[in-house]
């Protein structure tokens, strides 16, 4: 059974820092993509950074030079530092991963979410 398992959420003050991680369970072969993406309130679920099994990153625009994902593959792990936090941060953030085993197919995974939120 696949599981990712995400913590490291909580309330932080605007210009604050938090540091979000994920472990993946369960999944056979290699995980291509990896990462987050949040929902606030009323809102549709967006990308905020990916990372591939290359290490090659993408990025929203609006996390760009205050966020940084990294990931470790032996260990699948990914985690995501989070600095200069903004109140337009406060959201859900869901762990993402694709797969594409030898066997073929595509498949995605969601964790169950964790919530950040940044007052001003």
């Amino acid at each position: 059974q696949v599981q990712l398992v995400e913590s490291g959420g909580g309330l932080v003050q605007a210009g604050g820092s938090l540091r979000l991680s994920c472990t993946a369970s369960g999944i056979t072969g290699r995980i291509n993509v990896i990462g987050w993406y949040r929902q606030a309130s009323g809102e549709q679920r967006d990308m905020v950074a990916v990372i591939s099994s290359g290490d090659s990153t993408n990025y929203a625009d609006s996390v760009k030079g205050r966020f940084t994902i990294s990931r470790d593959n032996a260990k699948n792990t990914v985690s995501l530092q989070m600095n200069n936090l903004k109140p337009e941060d406060t959201a859900v953030y869901y762990c993402y991963c694709l797969t594409q085993p030898s066997w073929g197919g595509t498949y995605r995974y969601w964790g169950q979410g964790t919530q950040v939120t940044v007052s001003a």
